[in-house]
């Protein structure tokens, strides 16, 4: 690496925030604790970070209730403005952000980039919709009164965000929480604080009231979410993450009634037919497997291929994972970063040896990268059996297994095969199969054709264990509204 590299990354690194930001203040944490950040290129640090605690977390949620009355009173036009500030702020430091996420979590510079570009969408997005918030008025079907229903926000909201898009998962949910008028407690996740750190500073330089954003990073999170969980002032939960962890979130919330919203995991098939454009399904399907090195909710989990085209598609597909370079990703042409920790490497590294255990065959890659840093190969298994673990659970890794198929019929039911439904891909040139594909397959998203579903003006979630809710499009802004109506007897017999 250059020098000139090294004093770049120093100077961003230098220009982060990485303390607590508390009703419009950034100050330490009471316990003055703090915690590492680190590169999981290296294993080296790069920061240390304010590490919150319960009081901390209560003095949010003060400052977060004690704003609420006055934000979901400004007016839509106002808090349209500020996300459109932010917005346009967001993409002004776009190189800088880039760089903290590739710092943080070992994607590659030009991946961050995208994120940087699709993370501003949502502002942009939300900033749009904010005005556009509405209800309706009409008269009862007797004729006796005059029904108004209007949308309120939900209140103060807690934000808990996954670690694979520091940035995208703070402003899809951040956005559309400012739109509605609600005040937010953000958790950022312990792995990647530093994007929504930066992201905050630059939503208060937008104009966005003190006490509407505060920001707990945390090393902790059960003691510091558990109390936000049981206070009444909280009315909203939104989570990304884990199934387990998001079904515990769930249970918690039950005390309190919360309006929930999560987006959990995932184990998404792509379904290759023999119609398929190969070229097509080739570059589709590494994007959707390699896109942020796999670590995604919606990455390509199990591919299912019919059995007439299965070994061209994976003669190509592993021609295509061989020209991946893999390392640090501040370095040029590197196509495949870090795994998050030693943890998550061990994990894929434990499916990938169950896999070849239960007699399925490593065709391309098959370990971890040795050295410094949490590196796995670009890896793909074939003859992997109905009831391989790697089939079941979310591998997060750059590890595609393949399974053939002989029929739509089969097809279908193995890719339903399933207790996740968050999303999945086919590639067909025949319209009808894929509006078929669009009613029977059990997910909440499905691209036809391509590799990338995400996107800020679609609604985002799942079905199944996969979560409850939609983030994005016009239905992301319902999370935090509430529906109020109001009866008015007929105004002709007063």
């Amino acid at each position: 690496m250059t020098g000139a590299a090294n004093t770049r990354e120093d100077e961003v690194l230098s220009d982060i925030p990485t303390q607590l930001y508390i009703g419009g203040v950034w100050r330490d944490a009471a316990s003055g604790a703090t915690f590492d950040v680190e590169d999981p290129a290296t294993g080296k640090r790069l920061v240390r970070v304010a590490d919150a605690g319960e009081e901390d977390a209560m003095a949010a949620l003060d400052a977060a209730s004690a704003a609420q009355h006055d934000w979901a009173r400004t007016p839509p036009r106002e808090r349209a403005e500020i996300l459109r500030r932010a917005f346009e702020a967001v993409v002004a430091h776009t190189e800088e952000l880039a760089l903290i996420m590739t710092l943080e979590m070992g994607k590659p510079l030009a991946e961050a980039r995208g994120e940087v570009a699709y993370g501003a969408e949502f502002l942009r997005w939300f900033s749009e919709e904010a005005p556009r918030v509405s209800g309706r008025y009409t008269t009862s079907p007797d004729g006796g009164s005059r029904l108004l229903i209007t949308k309120q926000p939900a209140g103060p909201s807690l934000l808990i965000t996954p670690w694979n898009f520091p940035l995208a998962m703070v402003t899809r949910k951040v956005g559309p929480a400012i739109a509605a008028g609600c005040t937010m407690v953000l958790k950022p996740a312990e792995l990647t604080p530093l994007t929504a750190l930066y992201t905050a500073r630059l939503l208060e330089e937008a104009g966005l009231p003190a006490g509407v954003l505060n920001v707990i990073p945390t090393s902790r999170p059960s003691p510091v979410t558990g109390p936000l969980l049981e206070d009444p002032r909280l009315r909203k939960l939104s989570f990304t993450g884990s199934t387990q962890v998001g079904a515990r979130l769930i249970a918690a919330s039950a005390n309190r009634v919360l309006k929930v919203s999560m987006e959990l995991g995932g184990n998404a098939p792509l379904l290759v037919f023999d119609d398929a454009d190969l070229d097509a399904a080739v570059a589709g399907a590494a994007i959707a497997k390699l896109r942020n090195g796999g670590e995604s909710c919606v990455a390509a989990n199990r591919f299912l291929v019919h059995e007439s085209v299965a070994h061209e598609f994976t003669e190509r597909f592993i021609g295509r994972l061989r020209e991946v370079k893999v390392g640090r990703g501040t370095e040029t042409g590197v196509g495949l970063g870090p795994l998050a920790d030693a943890k998550s490497r061990d994990k894929v590294d434990r499916l990938v040896a169950g896999a070849r255990a239960a007699g399925a065959t490593v065709a391309l890659g098959g370990r971890a990268v040795p050295g410094a840093g949490y590196f796995y190969e670009p890896t793909v298994l074939t003859d992997v059996p109905p009831g391989a673990e790697i089939l079941k659970e979310e591998i997060f890794g750059p590890v595609a297994p393949i399974v053939t198929f002989r029929s739509e019929a089969e097809a279908i039911r193995l890719a339903n095969a399933s207790d996740f439904g968050l999303t999945a891909f086919a590639f067909t040139r025949d319209l009808n199969r894929a509006l078929r594909l669009g009613e029977e397959l059990e997910t909440g998203m499905l691209g036809i054709n391509t590799g990338v579903v995400s996107n800020p003006a679609a609604p985002f979630g799942g079905a199944k264990m996969s979560g409850l809710g939609r983030e994005g499009g016009s239905e992301g802004i319902d999370e935090y509204l509430e529906t109020r109506y109001v009866g008015i007897a007929d105004p002709y017999q007063q």
